[in-house]
């Protein structure tokens, strides 16, 4: 057997430093002042620290080919890397999404025109990157029906306390819709288990907005507040919602893991984590007869036509109203009973049109 494939440099973990770090004008060198004058500008947390891990994702891949300084990044160079995270295969043997890719791409982007204004470079080598098309009408991932949600909603190990906490989680996700940082950011005062309401203080664009939690999640939430999270808490307490089993607050990836856990434990031969409830939820309530446009302010979309993607995602709503409606839609009614038997042995699918030409 030949040797194991060494793992991608890219792959290792951002925060190990590359070997110019300790050079100040390498590329390690231009990130935190970057990431510094983004925090100035008001850009959010959430945005700040993604960038700064694209980066660096970036540097170690410079790295592994030998260039370690700012003015030896050519725009031949930023395809190559473009055409790199094309074909970049994670451990799964995914590809990456070209939302992905898009977004590694803008925060190269974006460093470099600040560099190039910085005067840290005499041109902007990313001046003419053309970004991966992504598509206006992509469309979620297949959500879970209301069986499967409990299913799902029913794994956790009530005998454990972190089983009632994550069941809170669970309900939370399900009933608010919440992204995954805006519940990882929720603090104790944000809840409001009397009127039934969640402030979402950090939202996306810095957003907050206010949206209603169930009963059924209130009475998970407070089952939790009050015996799980006082064994959890650890001095100082760090006035978050749902803590970790060491006191903390989670991390994204933790929270990911967690919920992801028990949509594969649930066995429904779908996979997904905490963007899954977000999707679920907005596709029920709609097929359920809700508005669009409190879908849109519960969700916290700041344009409607981020929301209509959910609208084409319910189609079996509209396969029922299509049946309901439609007078040709059942063949069993009687007029069609009888254009059925002038049809004799003719199979229905020879009756198809051809596909137009395009």
């Amino acid at each position: 057997m030949g040797r194991p494939r060494k793992k991608r440099r890219a792959s290792k973990k951002p925060d190990i430093p590359p070997p110019s770090a300790a050079d100040p004008l390498s590329l390690h060198a231009r990130i935190e002042p970057f990431l510094e004058w983004m925090a100035v500008k008001n850009y959010s947390p959430d945005t700040t620290h993604v960038r700064g891990l694209y980066l660096k994702y970036f540097v170690a891949w410079c790295e592994d080919r030998g260039i370690t300084r700012p003015e030896e990044v050519t725009a031949a160079t930023l395809d190559h890397y473009q055409r790199w995270l094309y074909g970049y295969r994670k451990t799964t043997g995914q590809p990456l999404t070209f939302t992905s890719q898009h977004s590694r791409l803008l925060a190269l982007r974006a460093w470099f025109r600040w560099m190039a204004k910085a005067g840290i470079l005499r041109y902007n080598p990313a001046a003419d990157l053309e970004l991966p098309r992504l598509s206006k009408h992509q469309l979620p991932r297949p959500v879970l029906t209301i069986a499967e949600v409990e299913q799902v909603l029913n794994q956790p190990d009530l005998e454990e306390p972190t089983g009632i906490r994550d069941r809170a989680i669970l309900e939370t996700f399900y009933s608010t819709g919440v992204r995954r940082t805006e519940l990882l950011s929720l603090g104790i005062y944000d809840v409001d288990l009397d009127k039934g309401t969640v402030l979402v203080r950090h939202g996306k664009g810095k957003k907050q907005r206010t949206v209603p939690i169930g009963e059924r999640a209130v009475a998970w939430v407070d089952k939790y507040l009050t015996e799980v999270r006082p064994l959890l808490v650890m001095p100082p307490d760090p006035g978050h919602v749902f803590l970790t089993s060491m006191g903390g607050p989670f991390t994204p990836n933790h929270l990911s893991q967690l919920v992801r856990g028990y949509v594969l434990s649930a066995d429904i031969g779908k996979e997904g984590a905490c963007h899954l409830f977000r999707h679920t939820m907005a596709t029920l309530m709609l097929e359920g007869g809700a508005d669009i446009r409190f879908i849109q302010e519960l969700l916290g979309h700041a344009e409607l036509t981020t929301t209509q993607v959910y609208t084409r995602v319910s189609i079996k709503k509209l396969k029922e109203i299509h049946t309901a409606t439609h007078p040709g839609a059942k063949l069993a009614s009687s007029r069609s009973a009888e254009a059925h038997q002038d049809l004799g042995a003719i199979d229905l699918a020879d009756l198809a049109e051809p596909d137009e030409e395009e």
